[in-house]
């Protein structure tokens, strides 16, 4: 078996591909591309197996093409949806086009001479100058329509499952298009292979047919499973909702550090093959190494180190453990006031807050602090009482009735950390 196709299977990372393509894989060098649609201005974590794949596929030697949909994302894929994406105008998917290029491009190998060198591809640029009229003619004639119905991206959109509501001429069209896309690439590219996930093996074999009907070629079709998690819901959204993003400025690598430090243990050994390129052996060991300590958590912090290093670095991996570890408990205060507002920010998010002007806080009587000046606790007394039974802390280090707050305790020179207990925090926000 070849060894990509062999690696994607101990990984989990396989669920099917037309014959032949094994056989195409040994024979040569070959030119593979995964499509990326420019619905938002980053990729989520929802697309690091694809671009996972392709990351192996080049460092087995071979070719690997990343498409960004400047043209099909005008319409958008109706594969998995039950209604019409929204359609968004030019400038803002130009835009879209760019961001996602510029983050793709840190995640495979454009520099060097070798023939496996990676590719940046906008289907826009092949696109923009065909006239319908042009295309019915040359590309339309060759794919029936009962082809296209039959393929269950469309099926499932007029057989009333899921309240969907049916489907426009124009989502029609896109698995012709998305045809198209391989065709030109083919000719123009020598690919001979489309990777994607299990829900797109439709669109993906309408190429490799359409490949077949206009240029008597031969191509082929690969894909991997649709992740989700071991309880069945769908990977890559928060609780609420909310997407975790690849753009540290849409979700904090701290934030992205805490989804993959929160797997379970069942989803943590299926992740770190999934996500991390982690030879076999070592993750054999680790997986054995957690099962004998599981509270140790050791799997899900490799986990997390690897897929935030990764798609950041290793500086904001480093300053995510950091800031858990002052979540945690196992800090000091000189690491709290070190943080900068984001990240201290996102780790006590939810906690109250007041604004309190700078000069009451410095050098203010910590009682009055406590008390009149935050409204943290209700009376003077009771600071008082805390305070003796040794339960108020500021920044994470216990206090007594004679401290006073200076400068260099302000954490990123305006917050204070106010804490009775374990569990009860408050800030101050000094203006």
């Amino acid at each position: 078996m070849n060894a990509f196709i062999e690696e994607l299977k101990w990984r989990g990372l396989y669920a099917d591909m037309m014959p032949g393509t094994d056989e195409q894989l040994n024979k040569e060098v070959t030119t593979a591309y995964i499509g990326f649609d420019p619905t938002a201005d980053s990729l989520h974590i929802g697309s690091l197996i694809q671009i996972k794949i392709l990351a192996h596929f080049q460092q087995h030697g071979h070719k690997p093409i990343a498409l960004v949909g400047g043209a099909t994302g005008m319409i958008g894929d109706p594969t998995g949806k039950s209604s019409e994406r929204n359609l968004l105008d030019e400038a803002t998917l130009n835009y879209f086009v760019d961001c996602l290029k510029a983050q793709l491009s840190k995640f495979l190998d454009f520099t060097g001479e070798g023939e496996n060198r990676a590719e940046l591809v906008n289907n826009y640029d092949w696109m923009k100058d065909i006239s319908f009229l042009q295309f019915a003619k040359d590309i339309g004639k060759h794919i029936t329509v009962n082809y296209m119905m039959a393929k269950d991206s469309v099926k499932k959109r007029f057989s009333g499952e899921e309240g969907v509501e049916g489907m426009s001429f124009t989502e029609f069209t896109y698995q012709l298009l998305q045809g198209y896309d391989f065709l030109h690439l083919y000719k123009e590219k020598n690919v001979k292979l489309q990777m994607g996930g299990s829900d797109q093996w439709g669109n993906i074999t309408t190429g490799t047919e359409l490949i077949r009907r206009k240029v008597q070629g031969e191509a082929f079709a690969l894909t991997v499973p649709l992740i989700t998690k071991s309880d069945g819901s769908k990977f890559g959204k928060s609780e609420s909702g909310e997407n975790y993003w690849l753009d540290p400025k849409k979700t904090s690598p701290y934030k992205f550090y805490q989804f993959w430090l929160n797997a379970t243990d069942e989803d943590a050994e299926r992740f770190i093959k999934f996500y991390t390129f982690l030879p076999k052996e070592e993750i054999e060991a680790l997986i054995a190494e957690h099962k004998t300590a599981p509270h140790e958590r050791k799997l899900q912090k490799k986990l997390a180190e690897e897929v935030t290093v990764w798609v950041h670095n290793r500086e904001e991996y480093e300053k995510a453990v950091k800031a858990s570890e002052i979540l945690f408990g196992k800090s000091t205060a000189e690491d709290l006031v070190s943080l900068d507002e984001e990240i201290f920010l996102e780790i006590f998010d939810g906690v109250p807050q007041k604004e309190v002007a700078k000069t009451e806080i410095i050098g203010a009587n910590i009682t009055d602090l406590l008390t009149e000046k935050s409204g943290f606790l209700k009376s003077k007394s009771e600071a008082q009482r805390e305070l003796k039974g040794n339960a108020i802390s500021v920044n994470k280090e216990k206090i007594g009735d004679s401290f006073t707050a200076q400068e260099s305790d302000l954490i990123d020179g305006k917050f204070l950390l106010l804490q009775k207990g374990k569990k009860n925090y408050f800030i101050i926000k000094a203006n």
